[in-house]
């Protein structure tokens, strides 16, 4: 049986707090709304949460901090961020804090809604994909182990599963250099280091990667891996805050740096 989402709201106008948590409430969702952001980390620290609306400007504690504080504590809650005085500056701040979605108020009942499905969506594909990742790293665990030369007289295992051949899926397994990108389980293995990326870095990565060493501009990346069109200054902006994180997830999981290549003015290659 589905367990109902549960969702945070916060935000200190009580009209729009109101408002959220009927719709959501109406819409089958578990919701607790609070009017401040430190109440808000009273919540975070006490339970845990599908996802979260978010107000940036609140007296006091504020949205950003909130936001900060629960990517600590519950990285796997979706986050997004509502406000009224918002800028490019602070959408991007935002992604970089590690938020979903980004919308101004006041937003159509339909954006919001169509917001929390796909956010919600998310973090179910998420929470697989770091089920598959457990499962290929004691796959890479047990291939060691099978590897492993044994003593004469030792009865040595079965060797492991030849590689992607002739008779696999077409199209499945895309590498270039030491990357390996597998399509039908979404996941992405630099050497034998397994990659934690969200639904959006793989999409970004494993196109860069099929383009290899063919450089990608951001919009192309943007209209190609995420499927919608962007202007050129919004698109580099975007991007450059994934290219960030990957970054960041590759030298975490192997000690490697520069994997990823800027090419000034032009976009992104493999080095």
């Amino acid at each position: 049986m589905e367990t109902t989402a549960k969702i945070l709201v916060v935000d200190d106008e009580e009209i729009v707090r109101d408002y959220l948590r009927r719709m959501l409430t109406q819409d089958g969702y578990q919701v607790v709304s609070v009017a401040s952001g430190e109440e808000a980390l009273e919540h975070i620290t006490a339970q845990s949460f599908d996802l979260a609306l978010i107000d940036l400007k609140m007296p006091g504690i504020g949205g950003m901090d909130v936001l900060a504080v629960l990517r600590q504590r519950s990285p796997d809650t979706v986050a997004i961020v509502l406000t009224a005085h918002g800028s490019l500056e602070t959408a991007v701040e935002a992604l970089r804090q590690g938020a979903y979605n980004y919308l101004f108020k006041p937003c159509k009942t339909v954006e919001i809604r169509e917001s929390v499905r796909t956010g919600l969506d998310k973090r179910q594909r998420e929470l697989h994909q770091h089920r598959v990742m457990a499962q290929l790293q004691n796959l890479l665990h047990n291939v060691q182990q099978i590897s492993t030369p044994h003593p004469i007289g030792e009865l040595a295992p079965s060797p492991p599963p030849a590689p992607p051949g002739p008779g696999d899926t077409p199209g499945r397994f895309v590498q270039y250099g030491r990357l390996m990108v597998d399509l039908a389980q979404r996941v992405i293995t630099l050497g034998e280091h397994l990659l934690e990326l969200t639904p959006t870095e793989f999409s970004l990565l494993a196109y860069i990667v099929s383009e290899a060493p063919r450089v990608v501009s951001p919009q192309e990346l943007v209209r190609e891996a995420q499927g919608y069109e962007g202007e050129a200054w919004e698109a580099s902006d975007l991007v450059r805050t994934h290219i960030h994180n990957i970054r960041r997830k590759i030298e975490s999981a192997s000690g490697c740096k520069d994997v990823i290549r800027t090419v000034r003015g032009a976009g992104y290659t493999i080095e």
